[in-house]
């Protein structure tokens, strides 16, 4: 028997089935073929060839490359360990490694050494530019293609946003052999997975900072891309690959009246909460207070939920402690992140700095990155839009005045400072308000990460930091 393997529509079909294959396939009557998800297409090759079935494999159009390195660059030690650790794994998996510390330059290695066609999935333009202008100074003559932002070529080396490669899955699917996943916790998306579920590529490569999610979904990634097969810290990597640096918390107070107001916000809040049996301590239990916002009580519970959320992301003491830290450190590079664009704007206002939010043009947020780098601007105010996908190696100085309770925020934020320079010495403050649930916030975001890296970072108080050395 001669298993014929063929591709279609996201799917590997064949006309019969193996006993050792046929578990994976499923019979579709409508077609009269058997089919099986597309991400199966490696396990099938490999379990004919070890049971020693023939098989004609018509499925893929992979092609092979000639990629030839424009400059031999000494990779760091743990960039070498990646790649050896993926190679042990069957070039499947992920690489998980901090901001700064280099991912893009391991997949540049694993695509010199898997020269087969490849699909690199980013989550942003900006990062489709990156990659692209990092490519060509890898590879000057490899053919290297770009889908999404205006652009729909069908090149041997593709680089693609997300979402442009979710809907063009079906025809991208057997035409790539290693396909990478930069920020490869976006993958796991409902929207996005398809990518991974319909493709054949064998080869797989995940890259991230932290591959958490806050709906758990990062599991699937064992399946979508191969399990997590070499990971490093900040704390880690410090002084090394990447800048050393400090982690600073302070802790700040709210005035008396800000906090008399607060807490009658709460207890508005906590009081409705109560009597619905509403726990706000899982996704869940957000989305029913969500629903129950439809309601006048809801409405007025949410609506003090906000008004307290604002208060103590927004009080005056932080703009205080952002005076003093701006001045401490007169020359450096800074970037200041803020959850919400109204504090962004605020800032931006009555500091005289440059501010970038989703609602800024393209045009214009590369202009003012363009000057951050060249020194023209020292200071940029942001919200969450340069968390990820931007690269300002320049920036030494980051002040986080408020965020999420993700993990991967904190990591990503400190990330946008640790890229190594000469004399380099780089500095993370978190401002946050004592006494609120901006407290709670700040731990869950801290806590994992730092039951990974060591001991938790020592808090200190606004006094603290106007003392002096």
């Amino acid at each position: 028997m001669t298993v014929k393997l063929k591709y279609d529509r996201g799917t590997l079909i064949t006309w019969e089935t193996p006993q050792v294959i046929a578990p994976l396939f499923t019979w579709d009557d409508r077609s009269q073929l058997y089919r099986a998800p597309g991400q199966c297409y490696r396990q099938v090759v490999e379990t004919l060839r070890a049971h020693g079935v023939k098989h004609q494999d018509e499925a893929t159009e992979f092609k092979t490359l000639e990629l030839r390195v424009s400059r031999e660059v000494e990779p760091y030690l743990h960039q070498t360990e990646a790649l050896a650790a993926w190679k042990q794994a069957g070039r499947q998996g992920v690489v998980v490694l901090p901001t700064g510390s280099g991912k893009t330059f391991v997949a540049q290695l694993a695509m010199r050494d898997t020269p087969r066609s490849t699909l690199i999935c980013v989550p942003t333009i900006d990062l489709l530019h990156q990659w692209y202008s990092g490519l060509l100074a890898a590879f000057p003559d490899a053919n290297i293609g770009l889908l999404g932002g205006g652009s729909k070529d069908r090149t041997a080396v593709l680089i693609s946003t997300y979402d442009s490669a979710t809907i063009h899955a079906e025809e991208l699917a057997n035409q790539y052999a290693l396909i990478i996943f930069d920020e490869a916790h976006h993958l796991p998306a409902p929207f996005t997975r398809v990518i991974a579920e319909m493709s054949l590529a064998p080869y797989r490569l995940g890259l991230t900072a932290t591959p958490k999610r806050s709906d758990g979904r990062e599991a699937d990634l064992d399946t979508l891309v191969g399990p997590v097969v070499y990971h490093k810290t900040p704390a880690e990597l410090g002084g090394g690959a990447l800048a050393d640096y400090q982690d600073v918390k302070i802790l700040i107070r709210l005035s008396s009246t800000e906090q008399a107001r607060y807490d009658e916000l709460i207890a508005q809040r906590n009081e409705f909460l109560w009597r619905m049996h509403i726990k706000l301590g899982s996704p869940e239990g957000w989305q029913k207070f969500i629903n129950a916002s439809g309601t006048l009580e809801g409405r007025k519970a949410m609506l003090a939920h906000r008004e307290a959320r604002s208060i103590a992301f927004g009080t005056d003491g932080k703009l205080r402690v952002l005076e003093e830290v701006l001045a401490n450190h007169p020359t450096e590079r800074t970037l200041i992140f803020t959850d919400d664009n109204a504090m962004v704007y605020r800032i931006s206002r009555e500091f005289f700095i440059p501010a970038i939010t989703h609602q800024t043009p393209v045009k214009e947020r590369h202009d003012l990155l363009q000057q951050f780098r060249a020194g023209t601007y020292r200071i940029l105010v942001t919200s969450r839009v340069l968390n990820e996908g931007v690269d300002v190696p320049e920036a030494s100085i980051a002040v986080v005045l408020s965020g999420t309770a993700t993990e991967r925020e904190h990591i990503q934020r400190l990330g946008r400072i640790l890229r190594k320079s000469e004399g380099k010495k780089a500095v993370l403050y978190e401002v946050v308000t004592e006494g609120t649930s901006e407290e709670r916030v700040s731990q869950q975001r801290r806590g994992e990460w730092n039951s990974q890296r060591g001991p938790s970072v020592p808090t200190t108080t606004w006094e603290d930091v106007n003392a002096p050395d």
